[in-house]
Formats: structure tokens, sequence, C-alpha cells
């Protein structure tokens, strides 16, 4: 049988920015959820100083897709080639590089390249894997041209912080109420309402109504990836309320030998424009870092009192 046909796509920007920083943002594949639109999530592996394994979750085409990929990097060369190990249907192979070219004045050029080939070569599978790709590429290299530009210019907006409970019960008890969001409405006062679906084993992509303490309500649209082996679920924002443009988190849960500590870590990034009209003129990136913090970390603390209440409860055990 024939091997699929191969295509390729190129994609290009300039940026006001050195190489050697833009590099850097490519290389750190771990801030990609923080850093591109699409990326939901990434787990690395360093396999040696010049390679890397990824496993990638991301959005295209409005779908989650999730896939396996080997990176050479090449700091000198100022490049990064990628092959795509496992792929995720319609793609049948992925493969591409990043290459930097300094340009004069501080500034360089990043070049994005993409083979790929689609499943039994259906037409159909091709406009989709083409569409996907340059939407992606697109949104991530105008990502990185705004990242590596305004460097350092977030320092204000960009904070984390967590929140934890120490509960005395079996882990898969919390680890059940945390994976079972579609019961959350039944279960947690601040959740109104909770549609869930579940494209693939161990993803789920979530639309939830919360409820503020004035009786204002907020929907945001979410993907999470679960692990259950590991007692942890993250998960990205993909539509974030007005004073947010990022919203990454993790659930977690560790034996200490005393109970099980019970965490839940958040990273946000304010937005910034949204704050004279959402908090008033006269605010500051600290007032509205303190709002997020309360109502977010709020919600947090109800959700793991109420997991060790379930957890702790004697039809859990």
């Amino acid at each position: 049988m024939p091997a699929p046909t191969s295509h390729r796509a190129v994609h290009r920007t300039e940026i006001d920015a050195p190489a050697d920083r833009v590099y850097a943002l490519i290389r750190d594949a771990a801030e990609w959820p923080r850093h591109f639109t699409p990326t939901v999530h990434v787990e690395r592996a360093e396999l040696d100083a010049r390679s890397e394994r990824l496993r990638i979750w991301a959005t295209a085409n409005g779908e989650v897709k999730h896939w396996t990929s080997h990176r050479a990097l090449d700091p000198e060369g100022q490049s990064v080639r990628f092959r795509q190990e496992v792929c995720s249907p319609p793609v049948a192979a992925m493969s591409g590089e990043w290459v930097l070219r300094d340009l004069p004045g501080g500034r360089c050029e990043l070049t994005l390249h993409h083979t790929f080939a689609a499943v039994d070569d259906r037409p159909e599978d091709v406009e989709w894997i083409t569409t996907a790709t340059d939407r992606n590429s697109r949104t991530e290299l105008a990502n990185i041209k705004a990242l590596a530009e305004a460097a350092g210019s977030d320092a204000e907006l960009l904070f984390s912080f967590e929140d934890s409970e120490t509960v005395h019960a079996p882990a898969e008890a919390v680890y059940a109420f945390l994976a079972e969001a579609g019961k959350w409405p039944d279960r947690l006062p601040h959740v109104s309402r909770l549609d869930l679906t579940e494209p693939s084993d161990g993803v789920q992509v979530m639309t939830m109504v919360t409820r503020a303490n004035d009786g204002s309500e907020h929907t945001t649209e979410s993907v999470r990836v679960c692990f259950p082996d590991e007692l942890r679920i993250v998960y990205k924002q993909i539509g974030t309320p007005p004073l947010m443009t990022l919203h990454t988190g993790e659930w977690s849960i560790r034996d200490t030998g005393d109970g099980l500590l019970v965490t839940s870590q958040h990273t946000i990034r304010i937005n910034e424009s949204a704050i004279p009209e959402i908090l008033g003129a006269d605010a500051t990136a600290a007032d509205a870092r303190a709002r997020v913090r309360a109502a977010v970390g709020g919600n947090s603390a109800a959700t793991l009192a109420l997991a060790k209440r379930f957890a702790e409860a004697p039809h859990a055990a």
C-alpha cells in the first residue's frame, strides 16, 4: 500500500527581539500552555542534552487533540526539529522545524515548517489538517512575537497561587470527587450549571457557570486532562472571564504520611485593558490580582472543603 502523500506548510514572522530570547520561548515547552493559545498541557521528558519527548494536548479546529513528539534541539544553529511519534487522527504523520535567523538591529526572523500526511489521503482530512496547521501556526507565531517583544511587561499581570486542604480518607475518593465534574452542580453551591463531554480517554471539555457572592454568574470553558494513576488533573480555561486572559491550573493529591494534601494550583494573567471598566478608573493591577485571587481562591477553597467532607463521609469509605 503506497505511503500517504506528504504536504508542506511554511509560516514566517519577523520579531523585534533577539533570536536567543525567541529560542528560549520555543525551547521551554513546559511553559507553552501559558504562552500558546492552542496548547492545553505539555508533559516533557528529557532524553539527553539535545533531545526530548513531549506529550502535547492542544486544540485544533475546535477539537482537543493529543500527540507525542520527539524534538532535536540545536541552540547554536537556533533551530528545533520535531517529529510526531504518536499522531492523533486524521494526522498520519507530522514533522517540522522552528528556524531562527538574525536580522539587523537586534531583530530576528522566525520560520515554522510543517510536513504532514493524512490517514488514507482523504481529501477532507487533508483540508482539516491544512486548516488546523495554518490556524495554530499563525496563532503561535503571533503569541511568540508578542511575548518576545514585550518581555517582562506582564510581571504585574501574571501570578500564581495555591490553596490546600488536608484530608483523612482514601485518595481514590478524593480524586473521584475532583474528576466527576459533571456532578458538581449537585455538590458545589457555587456551580449553577456544568456541561461536560469526554472526547477521548482522560480528556474532559467543560462549560461551567459559577455564581459569585453578589449573585452574578460567570461562564468559563475549560479543557481538563486527567491522570488518575498520578492523582492529578491539569486544566486550561479556553474561555476566561473578562478580567483574565489566561487561567491554567492543577488539582493534585499527595500522601504526606499524616493524611492527604489536596492542592489546587492556579496561574493567571490579568487582562490589563479590562481593569478600568470592571474595577474603576483608579484601579491598579494589584487591585485586579486581589479581586481574582479572592474569587478564584474562594471557589477553590470551597471545592476543597466539600471534597474533604465527601471523601471523609462514611459512604465514601
